[in-house]
């Protein structure tokens, strides 16, 4: 029987104080490209419950989901390149102990479904946008490629908070800062898929993802092919070296249709 992958989104506290951080000025992905959508369902299991009422009373169903498909789609894709099969999504809203995660169904991983913890809902003090947020990293997992599985979890989570940021939905406690390592994940790697993004043009992440298509994963090549020849731990000195400049003037100015300014809380929103 083949292993299903599963990404996993669970709350963790900020690393700062979320109230002294200056936020993320995002202005959200326009759509060039208009994808034809997976049929979208959604399932309540207490309707009864706060955060049910929660998600009905914030989220408009089908305009604000289907607006987080094309957000995806058109970050990772252009309506010629090959894309996952994915042909429904189903969320499941119910209570558990994490926060979201997305998986296949086991007779046909074209079908999709993004699980969401209602309790997390009744804990936000502005709940419409960090709903979609989640809901908009979520669908990236049901739409990118992982190197037939071999991908580390860290890249994968990146390039979703990645689309996450640039779809003008980062979460307030998110912090772009050197330290660690460039595939610990979430919006640590986010922002720096961003820089790459900015520093080698519109398009280097959606070659990221096109390079996971097919074969093993192969860090070497992938990012040689996609920044300029350089390797990962290259690209990441570049990176912490304009961060600690602290200088704004020292990152790559982008231009075109979407502009980001990653000035705002990284938190470590999960592990997986």
């Amino acid at each position: 029987m083949p292993v299903i992958p599963v990404y996993l989104q669970k709350q963790a506290p900020p690393t700062s104080r979320p109230d002294e951080a200056p936020r993320a000025t995002t202005v959200p992905i326009k759509h060039k490209h208009h994808f034809a959508l997976p049929t979208l369902r959604l399932q309540l299991h207490n309707l009864q419950h706060e955060g049910s009422t929660i998600f009905l009373s914030n989220i408009k169903g089908n305009e604000d989901i289907s607006t987080q498909v094309q957000n995806v789609l058109n970050g990772l894709y252009t309506p010629d390149s090959p894309r996952p099969g994915t042909r429904s999504i189903t969320f499941i809203l119910r209570e558990y102990s994490g926060l979201a995660y997305t998986t296949g169904i086991e007779l046909d991983r074209d079908h999709k479904e993004i699980h969401l913890n209602i309790d997390y809902f009744t804990r936000l003090p502005e709940p419409r946008a960090e709903i979609l947020g989640v809901i908009c990293h979520e669908l990236v997992h049901c739409f990118q490629w992982d190197a037939e599985g071999t991908c580390p979890g860290g890249l994968i989570e990146g390039i979703a908070d990645w689309v996450r940021l640039r779809a003008g939905l980062a979460a307030k406690h998110w912090k772009q800062e050197a330290g660690g390592k460039w595939d610990q994940g979430y919006q640590h790697t986010g922002y720096f898929l961003d820089y790459l993004e900015r520093r080698f043009g519109d398009g280097t992440v959606r070659r990221i993802n096109g390079g996971l298509r097919e074969g093993r994963y192969d860090e070497e090549n992938l990012f040689a092919s996609c920044c300029g020849g350089k390797t990962v731990d290259e690209l990441w000195s570049d990176y912490e070296a304009a961060l600690n400049k602290d200088s704004d003037a020292d990152l790559p100015t982008r231009t075109g249709d979407v502009v980001v300014v990653p000035t705002d809380t990284l938190p470590k929103h999960a592990d997986t």
